[in-house]
């Protein structure tokens, strides 16, 4: 008859299990939570990419008066299709850094003043880098003889602090993001709209350009480069995690069942 393993041998291999089994319960709650986080995105990314392909496919709408800004929300406009209507502010024109279908280049901003007094930012669309001077020219300020304009375009939602490891430099003129807030203070504009409008719909046609477009090859600013595609890999990445947590399971049993001191 075998003799019974020594007290503290026996002390540690329930040790060693017990430690195994939290350990893998830990990394197997961690992976499971991983991925009912991405089943979550995918079911958002599912409603926006419906509430966004039906706001395209809608007629133009006003845009929302001054006394509702204070409460908008980006999901309740982002890429709303909408009419403006004011007069330009072209010597209040700005340029943000812009990568596109069409290359390296700038977005073209400029505020429109409207009839009520306040001002929306409107991204008049894209030129390429060798147009820079252009378009940074101050021209003479508006009078009250220009012309009124009146354009559709989609709503957008600020973008704050400048791109990745680069931020937004007023003083030097250096825009890497449309911050609606940021730009209506450099501007010292009146009121101004907490959202700016992309000027134009999405235009199916342009193909990827990989090397910079020519200057004569406008019309330019070139409107009708905003992006709606998105991408959705969620349901993939759920079942990676679940995939983890399974093993992770696994592994753990194998552990407690063949833990030696």
């Amino acid at each position: 008859m075998a003799a019974p393993a020594p007290l503290p041998t026996r002390r540690s291999k329930l040790c060693q299990r017990v430690l195994i089994s939290l350990l893998c319960a830990a990394l197997v709650a961690w992976f499971v939570g991983l991925g009912v986080w991405q089943l979550e995105r995918r079911a958002w990314k599912l409603d926006l990419m419906e509430r966004v392909s039906l706001r395209l496919k809608a007629p133009a709408m006003a845009l929302p008066a001054p006394a509702e800004w204070p409460g908008l929300q980006a999901r309740d406009f982002e890429y709303r299709h909408v009419q403006v209507q004011g007069t330009w502010l072209h010597h209040k024109t700005v340029l943000t850094q812009a990568t596109t279908a069409l290359g390296q280049g700038f977005w073209v901003i400029t505020p429109l003043l409207q009839n009520d007094g306040t001002a929306v930012l409107v991204n008049r669309g894209f030129v390429p880098s060798q147009q820079r001077s252009q378009w940074t020219r101050p021209p003479a300020p508006a009078s009250a003889a220009d012309e009124m304009v009146n354009l559709q375009g989609l709503m957008r939602k600020t973008e704050p602090d400048g791109g990745f490891l680069r931020h937004n430099d007023p003083q030097a003129q250096r825009w890497y993001s449309r911050d609606v807030r940021a730009l209506a203070s450099a501007l010292q504009l009146p009121a101004t709209a907490p959202f700016f409008v992309d000027a134009g719909l999405p235009d199916a046609t342009v193909q990827p350009n990989p090397e910079a477009p020519r200057a004569d090859t406008g019309p330019w600013p070139r409107e009708g480069l905003t992006i709606v595609r998105f991408s959705n890999t969620h349901l993939v990445y759920a079942l990676t995690w679940f995939a983890l947590a399974a093993m992770t399971a696994a592994a753990g049993v194998y552990g407690v069942r063949h833990a030696r001191p």
